[in-house]
């Protein structure tokens, strides 16, 4: 298996971190929008960055115990 460098791993650290406030961004416009169109399309996208974390947090952790 391939072995992530250290720098690699920073990365896809970082991007969880990015995911993580792009989510709660999204959660937060949502509790604020009035109209439930728009409030629904942006709790979905939200749960779409939810997702992302979930996947690259299993990669990221199954990534760190290969080495």
């Amino acid at each position: 298996m391939y072995q992530l460098t250290t720098r690699e791993l920073a990365s896809i650290e970082d991007e969880i971190r990015a995911e993580e406030i792009t989510a709660k961004t999204f959660n937060w416009c949502a509790s604020l929008c009035e109209d439930s169109d728009i409030k629904a399309e942006l709790e979905q996208l939200a749960e779409q960055h939810q997702l992302r974390i979930a996947e690259l947090s299993t990669y990221f952790n199954r990534s760190r115990k290969v080495h």
